[in-house]
């Protein structure tokens, strides 16, 4: 069975999820640790971190009350595991709200996130850092990188998704440990052994030589052609090898001219990259299903065997992969 370590995966929840974020959470990590605000009365009535249900139950183990004085210790847990950060307020009974959904949905991930909710009354700094507009806000800390998740009110399969994507995000930048039954600080992240050419591409993605990483996966399947999560990871690192050619300035050129020459392969492939990369998963498939459909020269093949390879990186189960996968028997046959 595949797992978060043996198959990294590239950003695809949205194009915020390269871990190049804008925001400096450096400040924050460097500041004096004061005491922990509590919670305001009418947040814990409303459901608010803090409070369980109704205050009277123990915290769940796997939600922690982001302070001042513990923000630096889950920046560094984000290096083993994704840390959810719920904005709220007391004067946002929805917050609140959303911080309840958000705590039960992470329990059901089994250690794999960490949830922290930050009153930012009592923490302002941490929302001028994440450039909160309003609250609810959710972000993401991973290896010490801010990933923007959603603001205001999303329904619980919507933030489900998110959150697959987000461990994908995590597991492509060699974040894939897991927190034990006691909560954050109570134990060593757990993790499956892997085979040592998985290893040795993991950490190679860890390092950033995905070059080693390819290698190591080419070697891997060289010994195993059946290897499935060897030919997944590999397509997944070349994909992440590919997209480092390509951003800002670059990326808006290369979409024009994808736009201005739909029959021009190079910048239609680019393209799908940057759509799976950034989470239009339907779009960058289809604009490959698209091509296939529209040419019949050996340019088709070569679009085909590049599909089946982005079907890998975005994984075979996915539904959106099963509709391309509809599409692409459309246009062949």
């Amino acid at each position: 069975m595949t797992t978060p370590a043996s198959r990294p995966v590239p950003p695809v929840a949205a194009s915020p999820l390269n871990l190049r974020g804008a925001v400096d959470l450096s400040a924050l990590k460097q500041r004096p640790a004061p005491a922990a605000a509590p919670a305001p009365a009418d947040a814990r009535a409303a459901g608010a971190p803090g409070s369980g249900d109704g205050g009277d139950h123990p915290r769940r183990p796997l939600r922690v009350d982001v302070t001042e004085g513990n923000f630096q210790e889950l920046v560094e847990l984000s290096a083993q595991v994704p840390v959810v950060i719920a904005l709220w307020a007391s004067y946002s009974p929805e917050s609140g709200r959303l911080v309840t959904v958000l705590e039960g949905i992470v329990e059901n991930y089994d250690g794999r996130m960490v949830l922290g909710a930050a009153d930012i009354e009592v923490f302002p700094q941490l929302a001028q850092a994440f450039q909160v507009q309003a609250v609810p806000t959710a972000v993401a800390v991973v290896k010490g990188q801010p990933v923007p998740l959603f603001q205001g009110g999303a329904d619980e399969q919507q933030i489900r998704d998110l959150f697959d994507e987000l461990l994908k995000v995590a597991a492509a930048n060699g974040v894939t440990g897991r927190i034990g039954a006691g909560g954050p600080g109570s134990g060593e992240p757990e993790a499956p052994p892997l085979p040592p050419l998985h290893q040795a591409a993991f950490d190679a993605i860890e390092a950033g030589h995905y070059e080693a990483a390819a290698a190591a996966y080419r070697q891997a399947l060289t010994e195993m052609p059946t290897d499935a999560d060897a030919k997944a990871g590999l397509a997944q690192v070349e994909l992440m090898m590919r997209l480092q050619s390509v951003s800002g300035p670059d990326a808006d050129a290369l979409r024009r001219l994808a736009a201005d020459e739909p029959d021009n392969l190079d910048a239609q492939f680019g393209v799908a990259d940057l759509d799976i990369a950034g989470g239009h998963v339907e779009d960058g498939l289809g604009r490959l299903v698209a091509f296939i459909g529209r040419n019949f020269g050996p340019e088709r093949e070569t679009a085909r065997v590049r599909l089946l390879e982005l079907f890998d990186v975005v994984g075979t189960g996915d539904e959106r992969v099963a509709k391309a996968r509809q599409g692409l028997a459309r246009v062949l046959f």
